[in-house]
């Protein structure tokens, strides 16, 4: 066996050190890198979608925060009054996030079993919550479940907020794995909405995933327009700056909808459209009411069964439907949009 002299053996030591020390600083280097990195800004995008969380906040708020900003995703938190006033903080930190806060009502109750006084003492207290917590206050209500009516839509009005309910639901609420949830976020195009929530890690796993897909299709995440309800880019400009192919123009066009017929169980509705003689009507139903028959027009829904889009199939500028009211005989279709083309 050789032996090494004490000199060599201390020259060893001390490069065994500072080597020691190199990989160090690297490996905290790489660190805060790591933390303080943001997605590419130079991403083209042909669209804009609204991510929104339901429910919050809650214990796992700043979780879903800290995923979100690594991957470069600002959204809209529809925030439950009586979880702001109790975690005052969470709400904060979404805003410190870049998060737009909106209003959930109350304690996420049935509110079309309330009365209008009701509607207006819960909106508004909601409302002065996240004012109070966050300095801002709300300009979109989404109602708990999706169930509204018109005297809700009118208070919320009245609060200066528009109605958002939603155009593709992640099913995160019923127990939906993370491939079901990234499948269903697929669906998404431009100016539509997404239905997720706050305090669900399958959603959170999700995201990456969900990010991916709309980055490859040239969508990003934006606001949601308090004027029209649909995404826009997130300085609220409409249509979005592109640097890339910019999508199809499309036209607006008008609908006017009129309940012509009513019985116990089932109503009708005829749709009337100006303004283009090719379109694209989306139609918002209130669950649990359900259509049951659709004529005039091609329809398709999304996954809640709540919101239809009916577009033009050569049979002119009139369209209907029958609606079961499946136990709520007040709530009437409202029209999301009308596009030409």
């Amino acid at each position: 066996m050789s032996k090494v002299s004490p000199g060599t053996a201390l020259r060893s030591s001390r490069i065994r050190a500072a080597l020691t020390v190199l990989a160090t600083a690297v490996a905290m280097c790489g660190v805060v890198l790591a933390a303080t990195s943001t997605p590419s800004s130079a991403a083209t995008c042909n669209g804009y979608v609204g991510l929104t969380f339901d429910d919050g906040p809650t214990g796992s708020t700043g979780t879903l925060l800290n995923v979100l900003r690594n991957n470069g995703v600002r959204a809209t938190m529809f925030n439950v009054g009586q979880n702001v006033q109790n975690n005052r903080s969470a709400a904060q930190a979404q805003v410190a996030a870049g998060m737009w806060v909106a209003n959930h009502s109350w304690n996420h109750s049935h509110m079309t079993s309330m009365s209008q006084a009701q509607m207006q003492s819960d909106l508004s207290q909601t409302s002065s919550a996240i004012q109070s917590a966050t300095g801002s206050r709300p300009q979109l209500f989404r109602p708990p479940y999706g169930e509204t009516n018109s005297t809700l839509q009118s208070v919320a009005s009245s609060l200066g907020m528009r109605q958002v309910i939603w155009d593709v639901d992640s099913q995160d609420w019923n127990g939906a794995s993370v491939s079901q949830i990234v499948s269903n976020a697929s669906r998404l195009q431009a100016g539509q909405v997404i239905l997720m929530h706050d305090g669900i890690q399958n959603t959170r796993d999700a995201i990456p995933q969900i990010m991916a897909n709309l980055t490859s299709r040239n969508l990003c995440p934006g606001m949601i327009s308090p004027s029209t309800g649909r995404a826009v880019a997130p300085d609220g400009s409409t249509p979005p700056p592109s640097t890339g192919t910019p999508p199809p123009s499309t036209g607006n066009c008008t609908a006017t909808a009129t309940t012509t017929n009513v019985w116990g169980d089932r109503y009708n509705t005829s749709v009337t459209v100006n303004g283009a003689s090719t379109w694209t009507v989306v139609v918002a139903i209130t669950a649990p009411q359900r259509v049951s028959t659709v004529w005039n027009g091609n329809a398709t829904w999304d996954s809640s069964g709540t919101v239809m889009t009916i577009r033009s199939n050569g049979s002119g500028n009139t369209f209907g439907f029958t609606t079961m009211t499946n136990g709520n005989s007040s709530a009437r279709p409202q029209i999301r949009s009308c596009t030409s083309g």
